[in-house]
């Protein structure tokens, strides 16, 4: 998190003016949640644990009993067929702090058909909302579900077919967010499109801000899901992208499952775990197939293409995510951080308790950081691919800060005592140094923590702008806490002499391809990585889940002769 930026002290102080009830300059649109709804009457025939249905040819409350997916005949009320709106089940009030209308209840089903909903001022159900303070005419909260095994679900059609074609909801006319789980718990949200038809960012400084001067405001809203105090929540099959702030905006949360989940080209930040207040998270977070890209960036619409990337120097942010203090267990798998305007994955600010475990993942192209983590962490079959400059000249760059803070492919911090271990890895980069080690704010460090290296392959570059090489590693502890073995190192500036344990230093990896712009991890045939590893302490499989044998390669990827893998279970080919 960039504390030490103007664009950050600017969104403190519009938390905090959040915090008081009033307006903020830099989010103007996120200036209410309500906490309470009002639960109308269910409709006829509707019982605890009802399935409701949208769809866009269906009607209001009045006209059908959301009971049927079914289309409104065109006449008389109370018929069976569907709502044409997400705000018939979930109404907003249009009015700050006064709770909407919901009319499903704790444990129901929404299935949303596919199709394009307008969310916001001037939407089917948006009655009461008003286009003086536009950015109030958003959902309230969806109701918890009455325990984890119950819990309420707004599901997209195809949403048990593999999402083929979600339902689209998008933001309009400056709404402060489009879905909201404020306080809601046991919820499951699957397979939905969240985005707005804007081409702008809040506050933008190169030519790209959002109209905020006067009624109408565009198609445009602010944060795509907004969460706090929300407990055993799962997302499956989301795409949210080119908002104009914020992807996901969640603080406060325990036991989340996030799967197959896309946050990509929204304005400011991709998730944003700094919400008002108190922020920790606790229990179990976990995160598979999450892609976060190109946030920081502005996406044009209806193109979906990424321009006027910023960061901040040029006023904005630009993480992929980024949190404020918190704690918790965290779980990443098969997941990607690419082309990010700052840091990638930044969890620097995990410091109250838990783990971090990353596995199967890539981080490339981010501006800031590739991955960065505090307090006991694993990093298992991961690529860090830390091409810094990517962003340098490019035609949808604004203002990138390119190698900011260092620019490390690994920045990891540790707490008195901590082990980072680092196993069967890929890193390459062209900042200061691959990997940092440093002793968490306000701690004292005493040699007691170890970052092992096994089984990795370190390939290092010109840095970034000239002068110099990338080194290795640097660190601020005392004594020197890297422990490697059984690692390729080249091309970096203090190469360890002599070359550690199981080791081979100053000599090519053997890699498709080495180059920092067109990076490729996995092993040539004539690899010296192929079974120069050790198993101890080795994955079973690799990046790709294939799986390693006794002898295991050095690096992300095992190398597999194609006529082998062809004649592998299916199972093990799809990573089952």
């Amino acid at each position: 998190m960039p504390q030490e930026t103007e664009a950050v002290k600017q969104t403190a102080l519009a938390l905090l003016l959040i915090a008081c009830g009033l307006s903020s300059p830099l989010l103007g649109t996120l200036t209410s949640t309500p906490r309470a709804t009002a639960v109308g009457a269910l409709p006829p025939g509707a019982t605890a644990g009802t399935t409701y249905y949208i769809r866009p040819d269906g009607g209001s409350p009045q006209q059908c009993t959301g009971l049927v997916d079914a289309p409104y005949p065109g006449s008389g009320t109370g018929q069976p067929c569907a709502w044409d709106h997400p705000f018939r089940a979930l109404q907003p009030s249009g009015e700050p702090g006064v709770p909407g209308t919901v009319r499903i209840a704790r444990g129901d089903t929404l299935i949303v058909a596919t199709g394009s909903y307008r969310v916001g001022y001037g939407a089917p159900g948006a009655e009461n909302c008003s286009s003086d303070y536009p950015w109030d005419c958003y959902m309230p909260p969806v109701p918890s579900g009455p325990d984890p095994a119950h819990p309420t679900r707004i599901l997209g059609s195809g949403w048990d077919a593999g999402c083929p074609n979600p339902p689209e909801l998008w933001g309009t006319e400056r709404a402060a967010m489009v879905l909201n789980l404020t306080d809601s718990s046991n919820v499951e949200i699957d397979c939905l499109e969240i985005t707005d038809h804007a081409s702008c960012a809040e506050d933008h400084t190169g030519g790209l801000a959002c109209p905020r001067d006067g009624y109408p405001y565009g198609d445009w809203a602010a944060v795509g899901l907004y969460a706090e105090d929300s407990a055993s929540v799962t997302l499956r099959h989301l795409d949210i992208h080119g908002l104009a702030h914020t992807g996901v905006w969640a603080g406060r949360l325990a036991d989340w499952t996030v799967e197959d989940v896309r946050i990509a080209a929204n304005g400011w930040v991709g998730w944003d775990g700094d919400i008002d207040g108190d922020d920790a998270n606790t229990g179990t977070l976990t995160f598979r197939r999450w892609t976060v890209e190109w946030n920081g960036c502005v996406e044009s619409y209806p193109g979906e293409e990424p321009t006027g990337c910023w960061a901040q120097t040029a006023g904005g942010y630009g993480d992929g995510v980024g949190t404020g203090p918190t704690g918790g267990d965290w779980l990443i798998e098969d997941s990607a951080f690419l082309h990010n305007t700052s840091d990638g994955l930044d969890l620097l600010y995990h410091r109250l308790g838990g783990t971090v475990t990353i596995r199967r993942t890539i981080a490339e192209g981010n501006a800031g950081d590739q991955f960065k983590t505090t307090g006991p962490t694993h990093f298992e079959n991961v690529v860090a691919v830390g091409n810094c400059g990517y962003f340098d000249g490019k035609s949808f760059t604004y203002n990138v800060d390119n190698c900011r803070a260092g620019g490390s492919a690994l920045a990891l911090t540790l707490h008195p005592g901590d082990l980072v271990t680092v196993v069967n890895t890929t890193v390459t980069g062209q900042g200061d140094c691959l990997v940092i080690a440093e002793c968490a704010e306000g701690e004292a460090c005493s040699g007691g923590e170890t970052v092992r290296l096994r089984n990795d392959i370190f390939v290092g570059n010109p840095e970034f702008g000239g002068g110099d090489t990338t080194c290795l590693a640097w660190t601020s502890l005392s004594g020197d806490p890297f422990a490697i073995d059984h690692s390729i190192i080249t091309g970096t500036k203090n190469i360890p002499s002599p070359c550690p344990p199981g080791s081979l230093c100053g000599v090519s990896p053997g890699l498709w391809d080495a180059s920092i712009d067109s990076f490729d991890a996995h092993l040539l045939p004539t690899s010296p990585a192929v079974d120069a590893g050790t198993p101890d302490g080795a994955p079973s499989d690799d990046f790709d889940r294939r799986p390693r044998d006794a002898a295991p390669d050095i690096g992300a990827y095992e190398r597999w002769e194609p006529s082998a893998w062809v004649y592998l279970p299916l199972t093990v080919r799809e990573g089952n």
